[in-house]
């Protein structure tokens, strides 16, 4: 096919109910590049022949290299196909237009996934049909019920069932069968699961209108009036599936260029057995059998003990099976020639002369088929009959998407209208989403390239010019060879003609693409628009930061590796736009005005990164291209970050091992242009206390374990606190909700934010806890959260001593919203609680002039020495968790002179602080301390054969196995596991190479666990057994202080221990 022009592609975009835009999601290495291939060879972009084999798409060297997709890339196509006007009518030609965007499936990459789906209308969902349903074909599915996009089921690489399993089509069919079930089972606990959250909410409803008539006395008939209003909705989840009689699942072979749905070959039996297509449509598949006689359709019950294949087993995969016989089957996999002739006859089907005494099997196979069921047909008709197009779209996800944006009750009617209902034109409010920011080289723009063709006249008389004037320098140069003295050239002569000029690199400056879709209006290249920054709210239109207003410097069309310039772009479209330069980071929301506009960038990605690496440059002077190149990065990067850490460091993060190595690969060679040095990877830590069987005796026995009394330099403050280990449910809990646990702080603390301002170090600290928030939607109420929090606390191992406690919580660590609690028992009660607003407006924190000092004044000091000693424990500076820190006693001494609070306070503060620090960490140090280690759950799916090799990859890197489980009908396993984080670089390269490339991790960040190493950092023995086993040395490695020193080395910390054998006897000599 011809190539389309870009043109003919714009002149589609005019047309909102021809568009179709569409993602293709899967697990990693399921096939979706290949997939585009083949539909990209419908607009002759590549030829049909490297389709599957170029990967077009993946542009950039390393994605070619590895054979993965790094990157989201965005093509327009381009698709004609006969569609009749009425029943009756004859089928005239219909175009459309597929904003296609090919996402990666590698899990350090999922946040492409995240802006990749937010663009589009609907989804191809790729499986392998082999390996099956693996751990990212469950997360892309989880993202299209979340976006509310359609789905598309594509049962990829079939292929393998016949060259690699050796299946039979009964027994493919079988497998089909289940790979189908275990499909349809995750998207039916995506439903249950939001069924018994929309249940409870309707049950807390109920409550409480029942609850608030009572107390008005009403009549009970008028309650149960009342109630009657609120029924229960039962939702039916039948059209939530994926089944092939309603033709939403696609079955192919990318590799091989064929693919077809249910209702292809419904149409081609149609005539030939008589039964119309939409009744053949529900029988092709399912336990539906055709009796050869009558030629009748029969069910099961009424097979009658007659041994009959089901439909789809013999009208369907064994034409697809005797094909691959005919063309790659044999002995020698040369086909069956007879056979082969049989075939091409049955479905009218020819073969050019060249291509059947071709010694290529394949070639005579993906001819075939891409004559009988070719790809891009299936993919892009079921494409354009079952995906909706932008408008019906837009009406169906808008309403929910603005109710959850920030501030959705202040959207103006006017925007809200134009986006659910899809206004167009001119006048209406033009609202645009950027999903991320691209990084372009100046000299790949559309601008900066020459196109091909013909010169104009005028380039033609420039180029000439130049030439003339070159060849007139050359002439002259010959003629004045000879030199006429050499006094006069030594006289003409200087040493800055001998000097070497050096060459000026030519430097490719980079812009920032925006990749974009637009929501309603219509966008023209000179508008002028205001960029919406991710935590803006319409309530709040004028708060720092004040959105800028940016004017539209170019429109382009996104053609994988190339862009194509536009003048203007309506709403629907997937597009680039440029003139963002310095005004957005990551992502964010362009509207035509302020007040009343839309926030659609109020959304999260799925995970933090979580590998940090400190960068230096290796010659110092190019330390600012070095930090100007990690701000371009971090702009055109969904995942990566940047911060400068008090040391010094400049630390990147990043989702994983590969993620890192592309993110420093973009750095060398574009963003920063210079040589960069990666230190060792910096891995988070946290630290726990834990109640061990075997502790040293307490410090203080009198008092008990973990109590400790501190008191100041002046001995003018006492003060009593009692560290515990919290139960794990409550840690959990706690680590589950950051976000709930930071709207009761901003909600408690809103007056005063008001009042400091921005400036202020209150204000600071919430903007920082804002960029660490979870996802609004996992958020619980706040009498929920006190509710689930107690009912944590009073239940489950270890609840003795927590009763009553919820409602003296003061505070929680670190940084106001962390796994620790800081619990007022004193009697006085001194300290404002956390579930008790109220109790702030005392305001006994701030004495008054000539006050004498007090116990409460000193509560605000105790509150920020406890939010320190949590940010930074005692093992090796790492974040606390699970830590309770209860303060039973607070004494304040009266000093011999007297001094108003307010001149001792600016005394005593500094050393409360440090006396509270002190006592808290060694309170912590009295219990048995824990290192706990950052955690990736891995997926393996490995063959027999190899599957002993994984277990000692996994077993050398500290990992544990957590289930191994046979996948029914092929020789894989999936063997899932928990590994260090620590452990875990080297770990993919590792794995493949010990199996030689047959077993390939995915690893996922899984929280904080002290599992691998359950061991004291400073334990040493003390028990007589220990003694006489391991003696007063301990021969045996303390694997837990060793990671612990490693991070104290790191930070510059004080290491303790001995470094070498202080026993002469000890000691291995080399002789004798």
């Amino acid at each position: 096919m011809p190539v389309v022009a870009p043109d003919k592609l714009a002149a589609l975009q005019q047309h909102a109910d021809d568009i179709r835009n569409i993602c293709i999601l899967a697990h990693v290495d399921h096939g979706k590049t290949s997939l585009t291939d083949g539909l990209l060879a419908t607009n002759g972009i590549i030829s049909p022949k490297l389709a599957g084999k170029i990967r077009y798409l993946d542009s950039r060297p390393d994605e070619q290299i590895r054979g993965i997709t790094m990157e989201s890339s965005a093509i327009s196509l381009y698709f004609s196909m006969l569609r009749r006007t009425a029943p009756d009518a004859e089928p005239t030609p219909k175009e459309y237009l597929v904003n296609l965007i090919d996402s990666p499936g590698h899990i350090d990459f999922s946040s492409e996934v995240s802006t990749a789906s937010r663009l589009c209308d609907g989804a191809l969902v790729l499986v392998d049909a082999v390996e099956g349903v693996c751990s990212q074909t469950v997360t892309v599915l989880r993202q299209t019920w979340t976006e509310k996009l359609k789905p598309l089921l594509v049962i990829n690489k079939m292929d393998r069932l016949v060259t690699e399993l050796k299946m039979t089509p009964g027994e493919a069919y079988i497998h089909l069968s289940k790979l189908l079930e275990q499909v349809n089972a995750v998207l039916g606990s995506f439903f249950q699961g939001e069924r018994m959250e929309e249940d409870l909410n309707w049950r807390e409803r109920m409550d409480e209108r029942v609850a608030a008539a009572a107390a008005k006395e009403t009549k009970l008939g008028e309650i149960e009036s009342d109630a009657g209003d609120l029924q229960f909705e039962e939702r039916d989840d039948e059209e939530l599936y994926f089944a092939p009689e309603k033709n939403n699942v696609i079955f192919g072979s990318a590799i091989d260029g064929w693919a077809f749905t249910v209702r292809q070959f419904a149409s081609l039996y149609e005539k030939k057995l008589g039964i119309k297509r939409n009744l053949m449509e529900r029988v092709l598949w399912g336990d539906f059998y055709l009796d050869p006689k009558t030629k009748k359709v029969l069910g099961r019950k009424h097979l009658k003990g007659r041994n009959l294949k089901p439909m789809f087993v013999q009208l369907v995969l064994e034409p697809i099976w005797t094909v691959y016989q005919a063309t790659a089957g044999g002995d020698n996999g040369r086909g069956d020639p007879t056979l082969l002739e049989k075939i091409t006859k049955s479905l009218s089907i020819t073969i050019p002369p060249h291509i059947t005494r071709s010694k290529d099997s394949r070639l005579l196979l993906t001819t075939v088929f891409s004559s009988w069921l070719p790809l891009s047909t299936a993919l892009l008709v079921s494409v354009v009959e079952s995906l909706p197009s932008p408008k019906a779209a837009q009406a169906e996800r808008l309403p929910q998407m603005l109710e959850d944006s920030p501030g959705s009750a202040h959207i103006d009617d006017l925007v809200k209208d134009a986006m659910v209902n899809f206004k167009t034109s001119n006048s209406d409010p033009i609202v645009a989403y950027i999903s991320k920011v691209v990084s372009i080289p100046e000299s790949e723009l559309p601008e900066n390239k020459r196109r091909a063709g013909q010169l104009t006249a005028e380039e033609a008389r420039e180029l000439a010019r130049k030439k003339r004037a070159e060849f007139a320098r050359a002439r002259a140069a010959e003629g004045n060879n000879e030199v006429d003295d050499l006094t006069t050239a030594l006289g003409n002569g200087t040493l800055e003609d001998i000097v070497p000029q050096p060459e000026e690199d030519s430097i490719d400056p980079e812009h920032l693409i925006g990749f974009a879709r637009m929501y309603s209006g219509n966008l023209s290249v000179g508008d002028e628009l205001y960029v919406l920054p991710p935590k803006f709210s319409p309530a709040i239109p004028h708060a720092a930061p004040e959105p800028h207003k940016i004017t539209v410097t170019a429109l382009y069309m996104l053609m994988g590796r190339n862009l194509e310039p536009l003048t203007s772009v309506p709403a629907g479209v997937v597009f680039g736009i440029g003139g963002l330069d310095g005004h957005i980071l990551k992502s964010g929301t362009l509207c035509s005005q302020l007040e009343g506009s839309v926030n659609l960038a109020g959304v999260r990605m799925t995970d933090k990164p979580i590998v940090r690496v400190a960068l230096e440059p290796v010659n110092p002077a190019d330390l600012d291209r070095m930090i100007e190149g990690l701000r371009l990065l971090v702009r055109s990067d969904p995942c990566a970050e940047y911060e400068q850490f008090a040391t010094g460091e400049h630390v990147l993060l990043t989702a994983g091992e590969l993620h890192l190595e592309r993110c420093l690969t973009d750095l060398k060679e574009r963003f920063a242009r210079c040589d960069i040095q990666a230190g060792a990877p910096i891995v988070p830590y946290r630290e726990t206390i834990v109640r061990a069987d075997e502790m040293r005796p307490p410090a203080n026995k009198d008092l008990g374990r973990g109590v400790m009394v501190g008191v100041t330099n002046s001995r003018q403050v006492s003060i009593t606190v009692r560290v515990r280990p919290l139960p794990t449910n409550v840690t959990e809990f706690l680590n589950k909700h950051p976000g709930a646990i930071k709207r009761l702080y901003l909600e408690r603390n809103a007056p005063d934010v008001a009042e400091e301002g921005n400036g202020d170090d209150a204000g600071g600290q919430q903007n920082i806890e804002e960029d660490e928030d979870t996802p609004q939607g996992t958020s619980i109420s706040l009498e929920e959260l006190k509710k689930q929090l107690q009912t944590n606390l009073e239940s489950g191992k270890g609840r003795e001593g927590w009763g009553g406690i919820i409602d003296k919580v003061a505070a929680f660590g670190p940084r106001r919203n962390g796994p620790n609690l800081l619990i007022d028992a004193t009697k006085e009660g001194y300290f404002p609680k956390v579930f008790a607003p109220e109790a702030r407006n005392a305001d006994g924190s701030k004495p008054k002039p000539d006050e004498a000092l007090q116990a409460s004044h000193l509560c605000d000091k105790i509150t920020h020495a406890f939010q320190l000693a949590m940010n930074q424990g005692p093992l090796c500076n790492e974040p606390v968790q699970g830590v309770a820190v209860i303060v039973e006693d607070l004494t304040v001494t009266s000093p011999e002179e007297e001094t108003s609070a307010r001149d001792s306070l600016g005394r005593l503060t500094g050393e409360v602080i440090k006396t509270v620090q002190q006592a808290i960490r060694h309170g912590f140090l009295d219990w048995s301390p824990r290192l706990m280690f950052a955690m990736y759950s891995c997926e393996i799916q490995a063959s027999t054969e190899v599957l002993g090799r994984v277990y000692e990859v996994l077993t050398r890197r500290r990992g544990r196995v957590l289930s191994e489980q046979m996948q029914e009908g092929t020789p894989f396993f999936t063997v899932r596991a928990a590994v260090p984080v620590a452990e875990s670089f080297g770990f993919a390269d590792e794995m493949r190479k010990r199996t030689s490339g047959a077993a390939q991790p995915q690893l996922r960040f899984a929280g904080f666990d002290a599992g691998p190493v359950d061991e004291d950092p400073f334990w040493t023995p003390f028990t007589e057994e220990d003694l006489e086993d391991l003696g007063e040395l301990a021969d045996r490695e303390n694997v837990a202080k060793r990671y612990m020193d490693a991070v104290r080395r790191r930070k510059g910390l004080l290491v303790e221990g001995r470094g070498e054998r202080v026993a002469a006897e000890k000691q291995k000599t080399l002789k004798r």
